[in-house]
């Protein structure tokens, strides 16, 4: 008979996520096309010189998507790209300039300069680049290169959002949605969030999800917001991932099952999602869509950070199995390094 434990899983949690363009570094045109091609048709346009190719080829390394994860890879191939970029953006390329100025300002092959990035985003921005206009905001909002400035964001979010940019189109709900550098309006973070997830953008699709899911903008609507997550997670975006998973443990616009809630827990907390870590160790502890297995549930309550839950559950183990958890969650740690961001 498994024992209950007062370990139980978080809410669910539905900040709206700002639709940060500079996660993929904003790169406009090919660039995102290229990403669905096959390694080799990557890896062979990137060694003729294609420097689009050479960045996708840069992130698959980075990220492990694909192939091995071998930062001294993604390093090279950052650099070939860098390389490429800077000739045709010094000739006034528009692309390359916002793409460039992206990599100064995530320091992805080049060294990080907010300055420089500064100077080849407002470049490209001021010719009209979406993905630029995009950046540029995020660093308006970030205080990146610039002293912070909302009304500023909102402005070029706005240009890139109204060329369609499914990015600013997010960014610009989020600050709806936000009040930040606008009056706050949630029927106009919807607007603008439905604009970028009939897209296909997850960040988007995840921040419909949760206007849905508190009936902020639109009436609350649980099926809705199970939509939108899903499709979000599917994509492989951990915020939705996790608040999908909440959802099915909860039972809200689906039938309560603790092993889908388990599944979309896993996928998130394999990403390194704090919340979804500490509800899968919940999950472990209590038995629910799973066996009750104390070790699996400390291995993920280390991971999560969650140092109070851990005195709580030592109390319930052998000194064995505290160990071999201890050896779990630190060879866990040691295979998934924080990215930088």
């Amino acid at each position: 008979m498994k024992r209950r434990l007062l370990f139980r899983p978080g809410a669910v949690a539905i900040p709206l996520a700002l639709g940060l363009a500079v996660a993929s570094l904003a790169l406009t045109g090919r660039a995102q096309v290229m990403g669905a091609e096959k390694l080799e048709g990557i890896r062979r346009l990137a060694e003729q010189g294609n420097a689009d190719a050479q960045f996708n080829l840069a992130t698959m390394y980075y990220m492990g998507a694909g192939v091995p994860q071998d930062y001294g890879e993604a390093v090279k191939w950052y650099r070939r790209a860098a390389e490429q970029w800077r000739k045709a953006a010094e000739q006034g390329n528009a692309e390359a300039q916002s793409n460039l100025g992206a990599m100064y300002l995530k320091g992805a092959g080049v060294p990080q300069d907010y300055a420089e990035a500064l100077a080849w985003t407002r470049k490209a921005a001021e010719q009209g680049s979406a993905g630029a206009q995009s950046n540029l905001g995020e660093m308006y909002y970030n205080g990146a290169g610039v002293p912070r400035d909302y009304g500023e964001a909102v402005m070029w979010y706005r240009k890139a959002a109204e060329q369609g940019w499914a990015p600013g189109q997010t960014n610009l709900g989020a600050m709806y949605a936000a009040g930040e550098g606008v009056p706050r309006d949630y029927a106009e973070a919807v607007a603008w969030a439905r604009k970028a997830a009939e897209q296909g953008y997850a960040v988007a699709q995840n921040n419909l999800a949760g206007l849905y899911y508190s009936g902020e903008g639109v009436p609350r609507d649980y099926g809705e917001a199970v939509k939108w997550y899903r499709r979000a997670a599917e994509q492989g975006y951990a915020k939705a991932q996790y608040s999908l998973g909440a959802i099915y443990a909860k039972g809200e616009g689906v039938a309560r099952d603790y092993g889908e809630a388990l599944n979309w827990y896993r996928k998130a907390a394999e990403q390194g999602n704090a919340m979804a870590q500490y509800n899968l160790g919940a999950m472990y502890a209590a038995g629910e869509g799973v066996p009750q297995d104390y070790a699996e549930a400390h291995k993920w309550f280390a991971i999560a950070g969650s140092t109070q839950v851990l005195e709580r559950l030592q109390r319930l183990m052998t000194p064995a199995q505290i160990e071999q958890a201890k050896r779990d969650a630190s060879a866990w740690l040691a295979a998934h390094p924080p990215k930088a961001k």
